[in-house]
């Protein structure tokens, strides 16, 4: 953020992915802010987690922590965008990490519950189907 302007809207950080809804001032500079972000997580993680890196990834001076791809996809409307925004923060429930959305410490839930966007128990009992619908 201390060279491109964006604004994160929700990101989870789940053990072998993460999402991340962004919006960037300049439309043109979301490929390199995802590199950018990519980049600087995979030279900390080794500082809070020890990482095995394959030989391919090591050759290259990759830590391996990140496919070199990404996904992504333009929000249409507003009804997309809080589907995405409630498909981040439930995921780590979806992948059965935690049992309750509250319980995930690697989100932007509790930022979302503070602001009162959230109650403290939303994901525990909603339906989730049209999350499974949402194309990410």
């Amino acid at each position: 953020m201390a060279h491109y302007d964006f604004e994160i809207i929700a990101v989870c950080v789940l053990p072998d992915h993460f999402h991340l809804l962004i919006r960037p001032d300049n439309i043109g500079d979301y490929p390199t802010i995802i590199k950018a972000v990519k980049y600087n997580f995979s030279k900390n993680v080794g500082l809070v987690s020890p990482t095995y890196v394959s030989a391919g990834y090591t050759n290259k001076r990759e830590k391996g922590v990140f496919q070199r791809r990404f996904f992504e996809h333009t929000l249409m409307n507003e009804q997309e965008f809080e589907n995405h925004v409630n498909y981040i923060h439930y995921n780590p429930v979806k992948h059965g990490l935690v049992e309750s959305v509250i319980d995930w410490q690697y989100s932007t839930f509790g930022k979302y519950l503070k602001d009162g966007l959230y109650d403290a128990d939303w994901g525990r009992d909603i339906e989730i189907d049209y999350l499974n619908k949402v194309d990410i």
